[in-house]
């Protein structure tokens, strides 16, 4: 485990709320039900705030769940806070700051929930996700994402989100081109897709993370998942030459002309980059699995069938295990602060975000939901599933794993390589000392 850093600023109060809400176990010092006859005598409610980053379709699943929640439980009040993806850390970071942390509030896992913990601001949930064998139905993966020193601090929420191309049929199909199987068929590809004036490469990078994913991948496919784990541990080293392979890679399909123009100025959330697919003017789109749900959403190739999707090309001149995936066993990991007033009620809202409605309305959208007993019925998604089901393990997305200021440091160094202004070697130099300086080497 690495190094645990101090979070910049955190105000007394929320210390003192947390060993008050939480104490030194996660049972609250009045049930819910107590809580709810003593709302009901004297007419007031309980006010909890959730706050969330979904759009569209299933932004209206979170708000729909609470309304059900508030429905079944008349003595508590929620606020649904939708906030934008890009800003969301930081709202959250200024929010814990200033002691005025949502009750219930998403994280991706890794070193950022670690230092929540650590820093006593979120709520110890073992005990509700153990009662009636709650915890049992969700993949146990995605549970140990949740973990932390044996307890579990959040619940798997939101999706399965593993990355992988995604590719329009009837571009391909014009142009008589194959799912490639190598990284080296993908390049011939791309090659022919250039020379008919088609990007091949969808991508919108003004948000930094949706670049780093090619990063990710490219590193994943040289050398396995030994290199990231070593360097985030502060064992190895991120001057690596898997990740020399992966910028010197990206720089050469740049230069190529695989990504659409402009790419790096391109915001994801407005969908920019979604549109050149939609459109036929860019024929792939690495991304993650919620990309069904995008799709979903704004177009009709569901509908058509011309929504392909395969995995990640592998590396034929690696010997390392070319089945890894990229992404995560349960986006989205709710979490209770440590300052809510009703820790117990707050999970019990949780639970309604994965109620038999909020799951088939899920499903309905494509989503691949943390379920043990989770079943598709999407052509698309169950391709996704398999290449779940066929990966020999999962490399959590680096700006999930890594502490928030080292994450910022590996987003910017991509977007660099990305735009040809800093070599690979100097990128990686970069990141190296900024996890040496977190490690406090």
């Amino acid at each position: 485990m690495t190094k645990k850093k101090v979070l910049p600023v955190i105000l007394a109060a929320a210390m003192a709320l947390s060993m008050t809400a939480c104490g030194s176990s996660s049972k609250p010092a009045e049930s819910a039900d107590a809580k709810a006859e003593g709302a009901a005598a004297s007419g007031d409610k309980i006010d909890l705030t959730l706050w969330h980053i979904q759009t569209g379709a299933t932004a209206e699943i979170v708000q729909q769940s609470a309304e059900r929640f508030m429905a079944d439980n008349p003595q508590y009040n929620v606020t649904v806070v939708q906030k934008q993806n890009d800003s969301y850390k930081t709202d959250l970071s200024l929010a814990i700051n200033a002691g005025t942390m949502p009750d219930v509030f998403l994280t991706w896992g890794g070193q950022t929930l670690y230092d929540y913990i650590d820093e006593g601001l979120v709520c110890d949930l073992t005990e509700y996700m153990n009662a009636d064998n709650y915890k049992d139905n969700y993949l146990d993966a995605a549970v140990e994402q949740c973990t932390y020193n044996d307890s579990i601090y959040a619940v798997p929420i939101e999706n399965v989100s593993v990355a992988g191309f995604f590719y329009n049929k009837e571009v391909f199909e014009q142009y008589n081109l194959e799912e490639p199987k190598t990284i080296a068929e993908l390049e011939k590809v791309c090659d022919t897709l250039v020379e008919n004036g088609i990007s091949p490469f969808a991508l919108a990078n003004a948000t930094k993370w949706t670049g780093s994913m090619y990063y990710q991948y490219l590193a994943t496919r040289f050398g396995g998942l030994e290199p990231f784990a070593a360097a985030a541990a502060g064992d190895g080293s991120f001057e690596d030459e898997a990740f020399v392979y992966a910028g010197e890679k990206i720089q050469e399909w740049v230069e190529k002309g695989y990504f659409c123009e402009g790419f790096n100025g391109m915001d994801d959330d407005s969908g920019q980059a979604r549109m050149l697919f939609f459109n036929g003017d860019a024929a792939m789109d690495l991304m993650g699995s919620w990309f069904v749900s995008n799709v979903a959403d704004e177009s009709t190739m569901l509908e058509d069938d011309t929504l392909g999707f395969f995995p990640f090309p592998e590396l034929e001149t690696s010997d390392a295990n070319q089945t890894y995936t990229l992404g995560t066993l349960g986006d989205n990991l709710y979490s209770v602060s440590a300052k809510c007033a009703d820790t117990e009620g707050a999970f019990k809202l949780i639970t309604y975000l994965l109620d038999d409605e909020a799951v088939a309305a899920r499903k309905a959208q494509g989503k691949i939901i943390p379920l043990k007993d989770f079943e598709a019925d999407n052509d698309v998604v169950n391709e996704i599933l398999d290449t779940l089901g066929g990966a020999a393990g999962v490399q959590l997305w680096y700006d999930q794993y890594l502490p928030s200021e080292v994450a910022e440091v590996h987003k910017s160094t991509s977007q660099e390589i990305f735009g040809l202004t800093k070599t690979p070697q100097d990128a990686n130099a970069e990141m190296q000392k900024a996890i040496d300086t977190y490690l406090g080497k």
